[in-house]
């Protein structure tokens, strides 16, 4: 068992303010290194849980390709609330080519910054943040369980654990069906002139699709979603966000959605999205049981493809391989997959009933996160043991406006909270940096209260 007993720490200024416990932290990808960051310069020591071999960058930001771009502009993706130019900054440092601050720069170069950024913490508050590498299997009271039978105390557990991979195709059914495109090798066996498709048209199709373009692919590709939605484009400079009216606010969702859509009229969508970027959380959580269904029903879609935008460089990318005949993407419902030893079969239902019948060699799931706390070992126990419940829709965990795990009988665990994308249920906007960023200063100040 690592020793993370109680202890003093001494030597920094805010010590006074903090608690001389150790945080557990499960996940040591942005969410979880950057709170340990934000701790260990408040004071406070946490041990940092992290399953891969790179502490700090995460799936998001692990991406190697130069065509992964950020779908954020670097001016906007400062890892702290307090120092909105701190990677614009560090970009002009150590990366000038790509340091416009209305650029969207390489992902991977975002993955060292966080690294940097972790690395620089730690030297500053020496002994402050521990890294741990192992799989957490367990929470155990204000304890966390790893695989290899290691214990990890503290006075505080925070689950951490990122966008898990998605879960609509069927693993293992087939080595034609690829259910995890972030896998390592995951593309290995596609052949050049390889027909492909893929479920889903949002983030992570296009991903896919200029991850196979880098390797040399020259097949066709064909998408197909629910809608046939795919992600608009940022515009050529950030857009300031358009005042919302009182009737675009509040009422019934009819109400506001026609508010909503006059005002994109007048102003242009990118301006209404950017106005509500920072309200979404706080019209989440007021929301109705009915109402948040209602929107997840009928609206979801398209606020995904307006709210998270790709950069204009990457569209126009997209925009070639679909004017070139190489991509294309199909609105429907798959109805039935038939997989043979070299060709995959999927019959969709397209809109109004007609059936297609589409055939390639590979089947890539890139439905997004498949977030199910039921279903995942960690957060399945604490339902199972009641100190966890789902949220009403089955979103995720259910949890107070501070983050915290609500138990079975709605009281709120003072020792367990969540943080960033497993957070969804209760907050919705818990994906980009701007809005995790913001989560972890509010809970790095609680957790040093």
């Amino acid at each position: 068992m690592i020793d993370l007993s109680p202890r003093l720490w001494r030597g920094d200024p805010m010590n006074d303010a903090a608690s001389s416990l150790t945080v557990v932290i499960v996940g040591g990808g942005f969410s979880g290194a950057m709170l340990a960051a934000r701790l260990a310069e408040r004071g406070q020591a946490s041990a940092l849980i992290e399953r891969g071999d790179a502490f700090g960058p995460g799936v998001a930001y692990s991406a190697t390709l130069d065509a992964h771009r950020l779908n954020v502009r670097a001016e906007r993706m400062s890892a702290l609330a307090d120092r909105p130019g701190d990677f614009a900054d560090w970009l002009k440092a150590h990366h000038p080519d790509h340091a416009a601050p209305d650029g969207f720069p390489p992902r991977r170069l975002y993955g060292l910054y966080v690294a940097a950024r972790l690395a620089a913490v730690e030297a500053a508050h020496q002994g402050l943040i521990q890294r741990v590498k192992g799989e957490a299997l367990a929470v155990e009271g204000r304890s966390v369980v790893l695989s290899d039978g290691r214990r990890i105390e503290g006075c505080t557990v925070v689950l951490a654990t990122g966008n898990p991979a998605p879960r609509t195709a069927a693993a293992g059914q087939s080595p034609r069906i690829l259910p995890d495109p972030w896998a390592p090798g995951a593309f290995d066996r596609i052949q050049p002139n390889d027909a492909v498709l893929i479920l889903g048209s949002g983030l992570t199709m296009v991903d896919v699709v200029l991850a196979l373009q880098a390797r040399g692919w020259r097949g066709r590709a064909t998408a197909v979603s629910r809608r046939g939605l795919t992600p608009r484009a940022h515009g050529d400079h950030h857009d300031a966000p358009a005042a919302l009216p009182p009737e675009a606010l509040s009422g019934a969702l009819s109400q506001r959605l026609a508010a909503a859509r006059k005002l994109a009229r007048e102003h242009g969508w990118r301006r209404l999205m950017e106005g509500y970027r920072p309200i979404t959380a706080g019209l989440w959580r007021a929301a109705t049981t009915a109402e948040r269904a209602r929107f997840l029903r009928h609206l979801r879609p398209w606020w995904d493809v307006h709210r998270h935008r790709i950069a204009p460089e990457i569209a126009a990318a997209l925009d070639a391989l679909i004017a070139e005949g190489r991509l294309s993407v199909r609105a429907g419902r798959v109805s039935a997959t038939e997989v043979s030893a070299d060709i995959v079969t999927l019959t969709v239902s397209a809109p109004g009933g007609a059936a297609q019948t589409l055939t390639a060699a590979w089947l890539i799931d890139c439905t997004g996160p498949g977030h199910d706390a039921a279903a995942t070992p960690l957060t399945a126990a604490l339902i199972a043991a009641g100190r966890a419940r789902l949220d009403p829709l089955k979103l995720g965990l259910d949890l107070d406006e501070a983050g915290r795990v609500l138990h079975a009988d709605g009281a709120a665990d003072p020792d367990l909270f969540l943080l960033g994308p497993p957070a969804r249920a209760a907050l919705w906007e818990t994906i980009a940096v701007p809005d995790i960023r913001q989560r972890i200063e509010t809970l790095a100040r609680a957790l040093t209260a």
